[in-house]
């Protein structure tokens, strides 16, 4: 029996972590009301403190800076160009043998 793995939206998360953050409110009671682990309302309010503006981005995508996007894109650039680079050697190497 396969239990179905509940998705939360990006509002619902901002949500339930400022209701965690109002005075005299705890995150263990918070997350009874909302039907939540308190773990899992504890890595929200981490990930929200890490990211602010860029925390849960949502459908498997990374939140990324524009730098971070950047770097991304020129690692990806970088890697191409060596592969080019080594099928060129290739070919340079079999068609610089002499022929038998």
């Amino acid at each position: 029996m396969s239990v179905q793995r509940r998705k939360y939206d990006q509002d619902f998360k901002r949500n339930a972590v400022h209701l965690a953050e109002e005075p005299g409110r705890t995150v263990i009671e918070v997350a009874d009301k909302l039907g939540i682990s308190k773990d899992l309302l504890y890595k929200w309010r981490h990930e929200l403190q890490l990211r602010e503006g860029l925390a849960f981005p949502g459908h498997g995508r990374q939140a990324l800076t524009e730098q971070e996007r950047r770097i991304k894109e020129l690692e990806k650039k970088l890697k191409d160009a060596e592969m080019e680079r080594d099928i060129l050697k290739k070919a340079m190497a079999i068609f610089s043998r002499a022929p038998k």
